[in-house]
């Protein structure tokens, strides 16, 4: 379960990129593909954001996070190049 977390951080640090890029280059310069675009990259950053929190809690124990690593682990996800920062502190450690 640890590999599918690894996994699971780097694709959601990737989708929540291109959630961003999506919403600053395309937008001003093609709104017609923007919204093309919208639901499928929002929809998989949702499930991988989703999937990225509960095997952090699941595998809080197993890995003998504290709640302050977790807490850094959880937050991280909300901050652009949060999820690769965790991969090379948290998870490359592990």
């Amino acid at each position: 379960m640890f590999k599918l977390f690894k996994i699971t951080a780097i694709l959601e640090g990737i989708s929540y990129l291109v959630l961003f890029s999506n919403m600053l280059f395309i937008k001003p310069t093609n709104f017609e593909l923007y919204h093309t675009l919208l639901y499928p990259i929002g929809m998989s950053h949702g499930v991988l954001f989703i999937g990225y929190v509960m095997l952090a809690v699941f595998l809080k124990k197993s890995q003998n996070w504290d709640l302050k690593t977790l807490g850094i682990i959880l937050a991280a996800s909300l901050v652009p190049f949060g999820t690769f920062y965790i991969d090379k502190k948290y998870l490359a450690t592990a």
